[in-house]
């Protein structure tokens, strides 16, 4: 019989999660797997409960939320044995996007009890795991932004990027991959080890989360002209075709800015120095993925 903790974030997203122990049991019956339910109460405590259900050797550890809770999780499992399944259920569901996992509970549900694994990368910006995206410019400040607004959802990050978009400036960043310096001004610059941030807005196309490398986007300062095509684009998988997008691949690079300021990673808005290391780890979770990774009802 498989251990398996199901760790629920009761406020995530807008949908009530007071069915979700119905549905385990639906779907993961009892005579195979060996369920405990636990409710996060705080910041922190999905990386806790996660962290207890490794040393407890869990099979399985599944996380019901939306990014935050996925990334608290999946922190906690990094080269352990345990792995990880989620049921998205917040705002952009990034990570469970990437993986070509439904955003319908029911068949998420579905994933899981098939138990197909494979193994992901991940990546750190100043020892701060990440599993998507972390990046610094327009798109930092509006992470930082997002997480000060009451209401969640698409419509109070879009109204976050009207808000902020008239009155930014772009910063200088120096960028090092292996030998090579880059000098930059730039709108955002994004590091993904997947290709979105959540919502299917890809802002790196040809990201993949198994070949050892994140993918750089650096996005040049542009006319407000030019932002419908950026957003249809990013929308699209085509922000690589738009003359106005560098992109790099590298397995370590050094960010420098002139001074400290807000980095998002994995969409939270952390304070970090004006030097940042990030890096990437080959193959450093389990994670359980669709038979048939086509996107649905994403």
């Amino acid at each position: 019989m498989k251990k398996i903790s199901i760790i629920i974030n009761p406020i995530s997203g807008t949908a009530s999660k007071k069915r979700i122990p119905v549905l385990f049991d639906h779907y993961l019956p009892s005579d195979e797997f060996e369920k405990q339910f636990f409710f996060t109460e705080y910041h922190g405590h999905a990386f806790e409960l996660a962290s207890q259900a490794v040393k407890d050797k869990v099979d399985y550890v599944i996380a019901v939320g939306g990014d935050g809770t996925v990334n608290e999780v999946a922190k906690a499992l990094v080269h352990s044995s345990s792995i990880l399944g989620i049921v998205p259920m917040g705002s952009g569901n990034g990570l469970a996007r990437d993986l070509c996992i439904s955003m319908d509970p029911r068949k998420a549900l579905e994933v899981i009890a098939d138990r197909r694994e494979t193994t992901i990368d991940y990546c750190k910006a100043n020892e701060h795991i990440f599993f998507c995206t972390c990046g610094v410019g327009f798109d930092a400040l509006i992470s930082e932004r997002f997480a000060e607004e009451k209401r969640r959802g698409p419509w109070s990050y879009l109204k976050s990027i009207v808000t902020e978009y008239r009155t930014f400036k772009p910063e200088t960043y120096e960028i090092t991959i292996g030998n090579k310096i880059l000098t930059r001004k730039a709108f955002l610059l994004t590091c993904a080890n997947a290709s979105q941030y959540g919502n299917n807005a890809f802002i790196a196309p040809q990201a993949n989360m198994n070949d050892g490398m994140m993918d750089v986007a650096v996005l040049l300062p542009f006319r407000f002209l030019d932002l419908g095509l950026l957003v249809v684009q990013m929308f699209t998988k085509q922000m690589d075709k738009n003359s106005k997008t560098e992109y790099y691949k590298a397995k370590n690079l050094t960010l420098k800015r002139k001074k400290p300021g807000i980095v998002h990673v994995d969409g939270e808005p952390i304070h970090m120095g004006a030097t940042i290391s990030i890096q990437t780890i080959h193959n450093g979770l389990h994670v359980i993925i669709p038979k048939d990774p086509v996107l649905q009802d994403n």
